[in-house]
């Protein structure tokens, strides 16, 4: 790390479970956040805070004024532009140190196999099942430790899938794929700003945890945030030894 990048991030290294070797591992690391909406927002702006020396970001929509409310790395002044580049835009304002890559278009899931090779953690921050399932029988494959998330209404949940680990679960083994299109998306069913931000922070927390190699992740742990009672929950998973992508 060069003298700027010590000053930017000094506050980590004077916390003693990062030091400087925590946050040089951050600086060489490159992170695949897959949808740049509210979940993707508060995930890139505090990844790209905290240092993380490549960021790769996926999303082929397009910044829309009612996406204000909640995501939170567009302006007004992004209306119209692709938010992979409205979020690039601004991460460079906040931390320049960063390299930036965007993907602008649907990918397919031979593009994604690229994609998530080439990253040290995966963020799941998407909005459809079609993609989380892609990505999470991408991260069994490859081994690629998966960040999920989810959010709507006043509802949210958060785990890690880790198949470095031989007693992770994989998001199949939670939410077995039955070939029906069930997504609750927020522009027909609501969502409560600040919600995004409370799982996408948390998502970005489980991030630089594991590319630090500190603490203890949520693998194995389901999180629930009802945001309306302020209640967390902890749902423990287990392997389903059934499981098609996963399984034994």
């Amino acid at each position: 790390m060069n003298d700027n990048q010590l000053l930017r991030y000094s506050r980590h290294i004077l916390l003693p479970q990062i030091s400087y070797e925590g946050q040089e591992k951050l600086v060489n690391s490159h992170a695949l956040i897959v949808g740049a909406g509210g979940l993707g927002s508060p995930v890139a702006l505090y990844l790209a805070a905290a240092g993380v020396g490549t960021l790769t970001i996926c999303d082929f929509d397009v910044v829309d004024l009612t996406n204000l409310q909640r995501q939170i790395i567009h302006t007004t002044q992004s209306v119209g532009i692709n938010k992979a580049v409205s979020a690039q835009q601004t991460i460079y304002e906040i931390n320049p140190e960063v390299a930036v890559k965007t993907i602008q278009q649907k990918s397919t899931e031979d593009e994604f196999v690229g994609l998530v090779a080439e990253a040290d953690v995966v963020i799941d921050c998407s909005d459809n099942f079609a993609t989380r399932y892609t990505l999470n029988r991408l991260c069994v494959r490859l081994k690629k430790p998966l960040v999920s998330g989810a959010a709507i209404g006043f509802e949210g949940q958060i785990t890690v899938y880790d198949m470095r680990s031989s007693t992770s679960p994989c998001y199949h083994c939670l939410f077995p794929d039955n070939g029906e299109d069930t997504d609750l998306r927020c522009a027909t069913n609501g969502v409560f700003a600040p919600l995004v931000g409370m799982i996408g922070t948390t998502q970005a927390a489980e991030a630089l945890k594991l590319l630090m190699g500190i603490g203890e992740s949520l693998q194995g742990r389901l999180l629930l945030l009802d945001a309306l009672a302020m209640e967390w929950r902890t749902i423990k998973l287990r392997r389903d030894s059934a499981c098609i992508v996963c399984g034994i």
